[in-house]
């Protein structure tokens, strides 16, 4: 009897614990929480404004793009092929999870966790791939003391630098990429014989030729002269968030979008506004910039495919290219404004977290007019203010002067100028009055959502050091209790305005230390940012794109 009891105890426990469900490695776990922090959304697109030319035209400037991938992901970190090769190939359950995130992130290295490593231990070097990894800021720049004559090389844009037999040396991407940037330039050729519209045949034609010469200036400047085109491209080495050694290294991006005519239309008008918005910049007239070129087109897009950079991590709602100043002075920057995406990340992003940092007072000021809106400003902004400086007699550009703070300082400048170049636009009575409280109270709760990347990242930092700043001024006012936010309708105006003086005042002087000491003060995270993110932390922190037109062409062979 106490034999059968035992066993039929031995039984229950057994059948108990079976039924328990199995607990989760902890490492898939947390792999699978970061994961989750990018909500996939399908980007679809209208088929009816491509006929069967322009869909050949698409299917090769998709072919090129996905090279681009390729080359990013070289120019962010040595070991990428090699470690993808590794997960691809691995058995493991938990390799499979790594390789999702390693393609999110395109590397080992966690965007969104100040680049720590979610793979090895291994830092990320500061200037990624651009430079060699061991290689020092001070061994850089003692080399250009010695070697004047290798500065214009060093300091290209489009440039990787390397050792050869023991000397620092300057490799154009042209030769570096070689072969990828021949297989790139034959697909925009393919696509270029698919064009009827004139303008962008010509440009594909010319990218593809600067893909092999390394010069980008004619087909930036034929970029610009699209016209009557129902395909929008970019393609091309631009931003230069990537290299934080120095911000002077391109990386590799693509966007390939349909354009809405009807909403590009509408916002056609801005560009008659951009002198008066310089003239209206709270600096001196003495640092005012009048020299780029008055040609400035926004147009609305819809997203089709991204690439590069443009893809890695957080997406972008906007561009605003190109990004010479040669190009800028003779004919201005085209902004380019994404709404398919911006719809995505108002619903998916900005609307839940307006819920759970804002007073609910200030809740319904939150709009997707605002949001748009504020985007659309944030990149004419970009073209505004100084960007080529002389000092002390020494012709030069903001960017080289202000070293590895140029990104965060810039996109924080933009967000600056967004709201306060929006209340100007209230003031010519192109937008109603009531869209002034609504463009502060719905940047506020953006503030949250561009933290959430990071603050080591250029619009994070710039985000960060808007909060800190304006929470200083009373702007910004919290409360601890509830640990909420909301906009001091009072003085966010006169904080807007002292901020931007401050920022474009450090680019009009390319005061480099001045820009390090602002970044160091406020571009940090303050203990009300620090448990705002806490709340929002169970929230999906960006979208992540399932291209419909991926889809439908595959994974076809380059």
């Amino acid at each position: 009897m106490k034999w059968g009891l035992l066993l039929i105890l031995g039984f229950a426990i057994l059948m108990t614990t079976a039924c328990q469900p199995k607990k989760e490695n902890p490492e898939a776990a947390k792999l699978r929480k970061m994961i989750a922090q990018f909500s996939p959304v399908e980007i679809k697109y209208d088929h009816s404004l491509l006929d069967e030319r322009k869909q050949k035209v698409v299917e090769n400037l998709y072919h090129a793009a996905r090279i681009i991938d390729e080359i990013f992901l070289d120019q962010v970190y040595a070991k990428n092929f090699q470690i993808r090769k590794q997960l691809q190939e691995s058995t493991d359950p938990l390799d499979k999870l790594r390789l999702e995130y390693f393609n999110i992130m395109f590397g080992p290295f966690d965007r969104l966790n100040h680049n720590k490593p979610f793979i090895g231990n291994e830092p990320k070097p500061k200037g990624a791939n651009f430079y060699p990894a061991d290689m020092t800021r001070q061994e850089f720049e003692n080399w250009l003391k010695q070697h004047p004559e290798d500065e214009a090389a060093f300091t290209s844009e489009r440039t990787m630098i390397r050792r050869q037999d023991g000397k620092l040396v300057a490799i154009p991407y042209s030769e570096y990429y070689k072969d990828q940037l021949i297989r790139a330039a034959d697909y925009l050729k393919k696509a270029a014989q698919f064009a009827d519209n004139p303008s962008l045949k010509k440009y594909l034609q010319l990218r593809a030729k600067a893909f092999l010469s390394n010069d980008y200036f004619e087909s930036d400047m034929a970029w610009m002269d699209l016209k009557d085109h129902t395909i929008e491209v970019i393609i091309g080495p631009y931003e230069v968030y990537e290299d934080e050694l120095f911000n002077y290294k391109a990386s590799f991006e693509a966007f390939i979008t349909l354009r809405d005519p009807q909403e590009s239309k509408k916002l056609e008008k801005f560009a008659s506004y951009l002198n008066d918005m310089e003239r209206n910049l709270p600096i001196p007239d003495a640092y005012k910039n009048f020299n780029r070129g008055s040609e400035s087109p926004i147009i609305v897009v819809q997203e089709i495919f991204s690439a590069g950079d443009t893809k890695a991590g957080v997406q972008t709602l906007a561009f605003n290219l190109p990004n010479d100043e040669r190009v800028r002075e003779a004919k201005g920057s085209k902004k380019v404004m994404l709404k398919n995406l911006h719809e995505a990340k108002f619903e998916k992003l900005l609307k839940p977290i307006a819920e759970k940092v804002l007073y609910p007072e200030q809740l319904p000021l939150v709009t997707f007019d605002a949001f748009f809106n504020h985007t659309l400003m944030h990149e004419i902004s970009h073209g505004l203010g100084p960007g080529k400086i002389v000092l002390n007699g020494r012709k030069t550009e903001v960017k080289k002067e202000l070293k590895e703070t140029y990104s965060s300082i810039e996109e924080c400048k933009a967000d600056v100028l967004g709201m306060y170049n929006n209340l100007f636009m209230i003031e010519k009575g192109v937008y109603p009055p009531s869209l002034e409280k609504e463009i502060y109270a719905t940047f506020l709760a953006g503030i949250f959502r561009s933290i959430r990347f990071g603050i080591n990242e250029a619009h994070g930092a710039g985000n960060a050091l808007i909060f800190n700043y304006l929470m200083e001024k009373g702007a910004y006012e919290y409360d601890p209790a509830s640990h909420l936010v909301k906009v001091n309708f009072e003085k966010i105006k006169d904080g807007v305005r002292d901020l931007a003086n401050k920022l474009l005042t450090i680019q009009a002087t390319g005061d480099y230390q001045g820009a390090k000491e602002l970044l160091k003060k406020y571009a940090v995270e303050s203990e009300p940012m620090m448990v705002m993110r806490a709340k929002l932390s169970e929230l999906p922190v960006d979208i992540r794109p399932v291209f419909r037109l991926e889809k439908e062409l595959g994974n076809q062979a380059n």
